[in-house]
């Protein structure tokens, strides 16, 4: 059996309402020899036997986003990584995209994203991440992170850590290359900025970030973000 070119890594923690309508969209990845790895991290709901219906493989660790992709990527057996948040959907033939965008001197790189909802500042919210991954060359979980599997184990993997494991991780990736900043984009839930406010949730995200920054431990900041997982 040809080895996979490309390796999708999902963590999920009680996502079964939405997750099998999520992974049926990946189908057409599968046909095409991508590899659809589930991590699940202890779900008291329906996850793991739905998921078990149309993921290829699924394994179980201890709960953590980060905790949950490393143990991923390490049962993962292509050249090429994809993290992919259970609630964000790729274009069509994400694999093509990723494949081209690393061919060259790009290690890693990231999709720009589009927000689901009625929330009339989800595309506002959409375009300034965008901007500011450009800018900055740093990325979030929701842009779908991508990058070579050597790239990824030169870095160490995801730091173990509650929350800002995708910004750490894109601070180590950063030394190795500028990400490619894909403008094909992901489609992700706008559901955290409609049910806690768009404002509210945009201020809290900044001054999670400027905390982070300014040295405080993601342990501390975590019990401040009410989506943490």
């Amino acid at each position: 059996m040809r080895q996979p070119g490309l390796s999708v890594i999902i963590p999920t923690l009680n996502e079964a309402k939405t997750l099998e309508a999520r992974l049926e969209r990946l189908l057409a990845l599968w046909a095409c020899g991508v590899e659809i790895i589930i991590v699940d991290g202890g779900s008291q709901d329906d996850t793991v036997a739905k998921a078990s219906r149309v993921a290829v493989r699924v394994i179980e660790s201890p709960p953590g986003r980060a905790v949950q992709m490393n143990a991923g990527a390490h049962a993962a057996t292509a050249g090429q990584l994809l993290f992919l948040h259970a609630d964000t959907q790729l274009p069509r033939r994400a694999d093509r995209l990723i494949d081209a965008a690393l061919a060259g001197r790009h290690r890693w790189g990231r999709f720009d994203i589009r927000l689901e909802g009625r929330h009339p500042m989800l595309p506002v919210i959409a375009t300034a991440m965008n901007w500011r991954s450009r800018l900055t060359g740093i990325a979030t979980g929701d842009q779908a992170l991508f990058m070579t599997r050597g790239a990824f184990d030169e870095v160490g993997g995801f730091p173990d850590q509650p929350l800002m494991e995708d910004i750490a991780l894109s601070k180590r990736l950063r030394r190795l290359s500028p990400p490619a900043c894909l403008r094909q984009r992901v489609s992700s839930s706008g559901r955290r900025w409609e049910h806690n406010g768009a404002w509210p949730t945009i201020l809290l995200m900044w001054r999670l970030r400027y905390r982070y920054w300014r040295g405080e431990a993601p342990e501390q900041l975590a019990r401040a973000y009410r989506d943490v997982r």
